[in-house]
This record gives C-alpha cells, structure tokens and sequence, in this order.
C-alpha cells in the first residue's frame, strides 16, 4: 500500500478489538520510528512511555476523560511527554548537542522567556505525534490520538519526575462496527484550494 492510500484508510479510531494485540516486531519499529523523530535542532525535548500492561492501562485510561473504553480497549497506549524541568532539558542538550545547537538554544529560544521556550518543547512533541500516526497508519495499525487526558494524573501513575505529559495516543486494531472507519463514514476535508497553494 502507498503513503497516499494508508493516509486514506487512517482515522481517529473509536472502538478496538479489545483481543487483537499488535506484534511486538512492529511494536520494536515503532520505538526506533519514535527515536528517529526529527525536531528542531535535534534537540529531542521529550519522553515517549509505551503502555501494554492492562493493569496500568487500566489507571491511565480512569485519568482519560471521555477517553477510558478507547484506552481500555486498545492493544497498546503510547504517551508523549516533554520536559517539565526546562534545567534537565538543558542538561541534556549541553551533554548530547555540539555547541551550535546548544548556542542556537541559549541565544535564540531561552531569552524569550519560558513560556515561549515551553511552547517551543511542545511543537517538537508534536511533530513526533504526526510521525507516530503516520508511522502506525502506514503498518496497519489503528490509532487515537487523545489530549483528553489528565496530565498531572498521568505523570504520577508513570513516575514521569521532570517531565509533563502532553497527549497520548491508543494504538491496536479496530472494530469492525466501529462507527468512524471511512467505509461506513467517509473521511471530510475543506476543499484543497483553501488550504494548498502552489506558486
């Protein structure tokens, strides 16, 4: 299958096969996907925690929200966090990074404030996200991608000390009844020319 037709078929799934599991093989691809993420000067401002102990699951999936039967249902739940502690980011950028990178950071991200340097963190969080659901959709594998989550309630189930969860996404296969594949709902897109120019 194509890049162009596994984007066709994928969705934000709403109801797994709570039995299917996905193989551990394609579980292995995924993490070394993830860890070949790019981000702004490889500065890597993240933490991904994959979750396939149905117990745990289980905990995370009552901090959900509207999300808890996703979550409960799913094979596995990856959690995509990024540093809560800006000085433990920055202690991994001056041990990992040559000094251009760490010079980029210090003199064109930090001086403008934490906020904007928080905000920074998260858009490469996001980045890994769309690289994740690509990844997943391009192996057969169904996702949800969820920031209806708690995330203070979610760092303390999973001991994430320094780090803040941002979003999470339920991984496994769907159902067949499930409402939202685009055989029985067809996916729905403003029209190209309001959103792709060509000049």
């Amino acid at each position: 299958m194509s890049f162009l037709e596994s984007m066709k078929q994928r969705y934000t799934t709403k109801k797994y096969d709570a039995v299917t599991k996905i193989d551990e093989s394609k579980i292995e691809e995924l993490k070394q996907i993830l860890h070949l993420t790019p981000s702004s000067i490889n500065s890597q401002p993240w933490k991904f925690v994959i979750v396939s102990d149905d117990e745990l699951k289980s905990k995370l999936a009552d901090a959900s929200m509207f999300n808890k039967e996703k979550i409960n249902q799913s094979s596995h739940l990856i959690v995509l966090s990024t540093f809560k502690d800006i000085s433990l980011f920055e202690k991994q950028i001056q041990e990992n990074l040559p000094q251009g990178a760490v010079d980029y950071y210090h003199n064109l991200i930090k001086p403008l404030g934490e906020e904007h340097t928080r905000n920074w963190m998260s858009r490469q969080v996001y980045i890994a996200l769309g690289v994740l659901l690509s990844a997943a959709a391009n192996m057969g594998i169904d996702s949800t991608p969820m920031e209806g989550i708690e995330p203070d309630k979610y760092s303390e189930i999973l001991d994430l000390n320094g780090y803040e969860p941002l979003v999470a996404v339920a991984l496994g296969k769907r159902d067949v009844e499930d409402f939202n594949q685009p055989e029985l709902k067809p996916k729905t897109r403003v029209e190209q020319e309001l959103v792709l120019e060509e000049r």
